[in-house]
């Protein structure tokens, strides 16, 4: 019995559109421009951030850092 032969798109090939594991990854989104963390925060030192359903906090630090908590 014969197998069929496995397509396999050349290496130049342009990726597909389609779903992951089916014909390779999805195409990557380009990346957004930079929020500056002024503008983020707007002068309070917290804000929320709803993602997935669950609410995270990012918090500026007197010494300038920042943390994120769930």
């Amino acid at each position: 019995m014969r197998v069929p032969p496995v397509h396999r798109p050349s290496p130049d090939a342009p990726p597909s559109s389609a779903a992951p594991g089916i014909d390779g990854p999805a195409p990557v989104k380009p990346l957004r421009e930079p929020i500056p963390s002024e503008a983020l925060f707007a002068g309070a030192t917290e804000v929320q951030i709803a993602h997935r359903g669950a609410l995270y906090r990012l918090k500026l630090t007197a010494l300038g850092k920042l943390i994120l908590t769930k």
